[in-house]
């Protein structure tokens, strides 16, 4: 789960919805965060009497503070030289864990970047993504709702931990003017992708793209986002006996392999292509060749070579 900060006022609300007996889930949908922000906001900054917002702010802040000064100028630049080799945010915070021992959130990252865009600097032209994310903290969600759907929260722990082939994330690819799309499933212990190209993103034309793609393939769930397009969920579940399951609204981290794949897709594919000039071969030929080029989180194993080596673990 990823930890959102709050600010001062939701702090109040906190306070104000605990004092009436609004249970922490209740609290974490009105007010727009994770249930899992809630619970740890209250167990880290509670005092002896209790949960009080001023209290809870100073101790976020101390805290902060000391976070901040443990991470030099020489850290940023050592985040800022990743982010020009086109690393994305997550993946620096991840790479700085693992070599330096050091937290950086990918939200602190992005944020010292938008600052950077303010300060005239040029970090965010390495983004896949050049403009800054929809607020995730958002109560609204205009895309609508998808009936009967599974939300993330409720997949099976070893599709988190990677054990085995088979747990797929999904996603779609849309093409200049929205004309056409690309359907897109990759395999999350094997980093194997499969590609289909749609005239459009009906859940129909999409359910059966997804379908056919899977055909002979290993299937336990497909994690998708909470586009329309998805909508035929329990028919894909049905046809594949697999389950279904919904990230979280604006939650694009919690389908990075996807999102990654398809950041690695646009270096054959950029954005504004006209999806009605692509044929069925220029599909299969960028399919194949991310699906041999050697992948350093399966160490340096092809993603095809791996799946086979795999399919029956």
């Amino acid at each position: 789960m990823r930890y959102k900060q709050l600010t001062h006022n939701k702090r109040y609300q906190i306070y104000a919805y605990l004092r009436i007996g609004i249970k922490q889930t209740e609290i974490a949908r009105i007010i727009g965060v994770h249930k899992s922000t809630i619970s740890r906001e209250i167990r880290r900054n509670k005092g002896k009497r209790g949960y009080r917002p001023n209290q809870a702010q100073r101790k976020s802040e101390k805290r902060l503070k000391k976070r901040k000064a443990r991470i030099t100028r020489e850290n940023w630049e050592q985040i800022e030289r990743k982010l020009c080799e086109e690393y994305s945010p997550e993946q620096v915070s991840n790479w700085i864990r693992k070599d330096h021992d050091l937290k950086v959130s990918h939200e602190w990252i992005y944020q010292h970047i938008w600052q950077d865009r303010k300060r005239g600097g040029t970090l965010y032209q390495h983004l896949r993504r050049k403009k800054k994310y929809r607020n995730r903290g958002r109560k609204r969600d205009n895309r609508g709702i998808i009936p009967n759907r599974k939300s993330i929260e409720e997949r099976p722990l070893i599709v988190e931990k990677r054990k085995r082939v088979g747990d797929w994330e999904a996603d779609t690819i849309i093409g200049k003017g929205k004309k056409g799309a690309i359907v897109t499933l990759v395999d999350r212990k094997s980093r194997f992708l499969r590609m289909g190209l749609v005239p459009n993103r009906s859940k129909v034309v999409v359910a059966d793209m997804i379908i056919s793609l899977m055909d002979g393939f290993p299937v336990h769930t497909i994690t998708c986002d909470n586009g329309k397009e998805f909508a035929d969920h329990e028919r894909i579940a049905s046809s594949l006996n697999a389950d279904v399951y919904f990230a979280h609204p604006y939650s694009s981290w919690e389908r990075g392999t996807n999102e990654n794949t398809n950041g690695l897709i646009r270096q054959y594919i950029p954005k504004k292509t006209d999806f009605r000039e692509l044929s069925i071969s220029d599909i299969s030929f960028v399919e194949n060749r991310l699906n041999t080029r050697p992948r350093k989180c399966i160490s340096f194993d092809q993603p095809m070579v791996f799946l086979k080596n795999h399919c029956c673990t």
